[in-house]
């Protein structure tokens, strides 16, 4: 219940957060002609104060709150009906369009990106896959609590579900389904277990024997060891927080491949490269509610292979009109750009995770 209340907090936050970078560009207005701005005292002309940009009207109900968050999360101006479709079929002319000025029609890509960024926690929150939850580090005698009562959890769950199996059994009925949550509470209660701080204190993994020169780093490393649970939840933590470096880190690799392309400018990669890790995260969700949803695990590794070099390869072709040999050889460095980022991204969350 409490992870459920969490995620749709995520939710709300990651729409009006988005809508808050989001213009109003293209929202239909009344006309509000005739007084003053209550934020700067000019005389209004139209919906909006032509100096500091405050519109005319402004709500002062408590209903008017329930509106805006409504609004946020469901309507998103109404351009997110028109964004997606073509994020997902046709991103190469959505980057194109909104690069060359059509603003008002989609949603701006970043966004976009911080939406997508707290629809992906806040569903794997929603899957368990939240490990706030799982770690409360008893600051007594360094041992990490609540792992420990989730392992147990776990397990008890596990014993259950074996009941069940063997009751499905004896009436002859399939056990297919109560097969797949018992690998699935296994494989919980594994890790649970591993990452359950030793009573003696002893390192785990040998971090704490690792001597890299810099003192605040091997400190981080000797307290991962001890504790990889915290360690992970600080992680996840950092990627939550920092996800929108992806963009800044990712657009120089793109640059490089139109070198001599002076018609494309930085912003125009930036452009490219933010609303496909929206996408990329949106594939990310869709492919972890298939899971749930009981697709063959067979079929979602496929998708992980296939769908983000196909998605790169129309998104370079139509964002920068570029022939199919010349998208393809574009698409296979792109895809080594990718994992140079995201590995350079991680290794970034690492440093800062075990140095603060």
């Amino acid at each position: 219940m409490s992870g459920d209340i969490a995620a749709a907090t995520d939710l709300i936050t990651g729409a009006l957060t988005a809508r808050a970078v989001e213009p109003h560009a293209g929202e239909a207005q009344a006309s509000h002609g005739g007084g003053l701005c209550l934020n700067c005292g000019t005389r209004l002309i139209g919906a909006h104060c032509h100096a500091c940009g405050q519109s005319g009207h402004v709500h002062r109900t408590v209903g008017a709150i329930g509106h805006e968050i409504a609004h946020g999360v469901f309507h998103f101006e109404g351009k997110i009906w028109r964004t997606l479709p073509m994020l997902v079929w046709r991103p190469g002319e959505l980057t194109r369009r909104y690069v060359a000025g059509e603003r008002a029609r989609f949603v701006s890509p970043l966004a976009l990106f911080l939406f997508t960024v707290f629809l992906m926690f806040a569903t794997i929150s929603a899957l368990g896959g939240d490990i706030a939850g799982l770690v409360t580090a008893d600051r007594a005698d360094g041992t990490t609590i609540g792992i420990a009562r989730s392992a147990d959890k776990a397990e008890r769950g596990l014993t259950k579900a074996q009941a069940e199996r063997d009751r499905l059994v004896a009436a002859g009925r399939p056990t297919a389904e109560i097969d797949s949550q018992i690998t699935a509470l296994r494989t919980t209660v594994t890790a649970l277990r591993r990452a359950q701080a030793p009573a003696d204190g002893e390192g785990r993994f040998g971090l704490d024997e690792v001597r890299t020169g810099w003192a605040k780093l091997d400190h981080g490393l000797a307290k991962a060891d001890k504790n990889p649970g915290l360690a992970l939840y600080k992680l996840q933590s950092s990627a939550y927080k920092y996800s929108w470096l992806l963009i800044p880190i990712s657009t120089p690799f793109v640059a490089l491949l139109f070198l001599w392309r002076r018609r494309f400018g930085l912003y125009d990669h930036a452009i490219f490269v933010t609303y496909s890790l929206a996408f990329m995260m949106l594939m990310v969700i869709a492919l972890m509610l298939l899971g749930v949803a009981g697709v063959a695990s067979g079929w979602i590794v496929l998708a992980v292979f296939a769908l983000p070099p196909l998605h790169m390869f129309r998104q370079l072709r139509g964002a920068y009109s570029l022939r199919r040999i010349s998208a393809a050889w574009r698409t296979a460095a792109l895809l080594v750009f990718a994992w140079a980022a995201l590995l350079s991204f991680v290794a970034l969350l690492l440093i800062h995770g075990l140095t603060d």
